[in-house]
């Protein structure tokens, strides 16, 4: 089990949204602001899964309201910030972590997947953060925390659609942060970048493969990322990476993008696939819900870990960084020693010495 601080309570009577909040990772960290006594707003597409994601949250104490919305349509995104606002008062942190992907080769996705991928995990975090912003801005206050991806950063094999996704949630993020700056506002906007977690995706997520999909070893548990979103919430830092993987896989792509590209070609195929074939009635959740997998946990948690470090982004960049700089004049300076070429030995003044002929 995790261990969870309620002692803390940082957010008791907080108003905190979040998207995506009936699984996987969106359930997770709705549950973890209940236990540290926040006031809720959940959205989600299927009001069935929200009923039952609030009678949990209650069961902790946590005032709920519920939003069936799809994140795509900007106008019910509005709408649900006001009602909440109107019933249970300011929003203080508004999380987005709603999501939908096709697992794929570019050439078998379609215009209309990639433009509904598009719609839900990019545009539904642009419409999240628009609506947060229109309730913290004139108070100059608040937290909004993107939920993000080492994705972000590295294009993978099969996943075309929610690479660029998460690449645009990043760029629009950056934008969004220097604008804040300019203007000295109090809002807080972070991002907070996952490895592969054991989320219900790999069971809904519409795929045009042979196997069954899975995440990228190592896996976490949603648990995990919920912990880190309230690390970010709480500091309000720009961007954190969750695990060394996700470091590794950033920074490593920063130095060496052949090497990392060649890898991913040769194993990212089978790493996100399992040895079971895929189902033709297997349902899908792009276009509409699918009921019996909303819970927090997916199918891959026997070896999942239920810990991983976090990392600040800027601090972690400027320590490998400053780490590999050392580095370099170190063996810049090594190797100068070793192939500096030798003085010649020059005859002394005055002497009559006369170099021999060859024989």
């Amino acid at each position: 089990m995790l261990n969870v601080l309620p002692g803390r309570n940082s957010f008791r009577n907080k108003g905190v949204m979040v998207t995506g909040a009936t699984a996987g990772v969106g359930r997770a960290i709705a549950t973890r602001f209940a236990q540290e006594g926040a006031w809720l707003g959940l959205i989600a597409r299927e009001k069935a899964a929200l009923e039952q994601t609030k009678g949990e949250l209650m069961q902790l104490g946590a005032p709920v309201m519920i939003f069936p919305v799809d994140t795509s349509d900007a106008d019910a995104m509005f709408e649900a910030a006001k009602a909440f606002e109107r019933e249970l008062g300011p929003i203080d942190v508004w999380v987005n972590a709603a999501m939908v992907t096709v697992f794929s080769p570019v050439s078998k996705m379609t215009p209309e997947e990639f433009r509904r991928v598009t719609e839900v995990t990019y545009l539904g975090f642009v419409n999240g953060t628009l609506a947060a912003l229109n309730h913290m801005r004139p108070r100059n206050r608040g937290t909004i925390v993107q939920v993000g991806s080492a994705l972000a950063y590295r294009g993978i094999p099969l996943q075309s659609a929610y690479c660029a996704a998460k690449f645009a949630i990043r760029g629009f993020t950056e934008s969004l942060r220097t604008e804040l700056d300019h203007e000295k506002s109090s809002v807080r906007v972070s991002m907070v970048q996952l490895p592969g977690i054991n989320t219900p995706q790999f069971d809904w997520a519409r795929a045009h493969v042979e196997h069954h999909p899975r995440p990228v070893a190592p896996v976490l548990q949603p648990e995990v990322p919920a912990e880190a979103v309230l690390k970010a919430a709480r500091e309000g830092g720009s961007e954190y990476w969750l695990g060394r993987t996700v470091a590794t896989l950033i920074m490593g792509n920063m130095w060496f993008p052949e090497l990392i590209k060649n890898y991913l070609a040769r194993s990212a195929f089978s790493g996100q696939q399992t040895k079971d074939r895929i189902s033709p009635s297997r349902p899908d959740n792009l276009m509409q819900p699918v009921h019996k997998f909303h819970r927090t946990r997916g199918s891959f948690g026997k070896n999942a870990s239920t810990w991983a470090p976090v990392f600040p982004a800027q601090t972690t960049r400027l320590v490998v960084l400053a780490a590999g700089t050392a580095a370099t004049i170190g063996l810049g300076y090594l190797l100068g020693r070793v192939t500096a070429p030798r003085r010649p030995v020059l005859p002394r003044r005055g002497s009559r010495s006369l170099p021999r002929r060859a024989a």
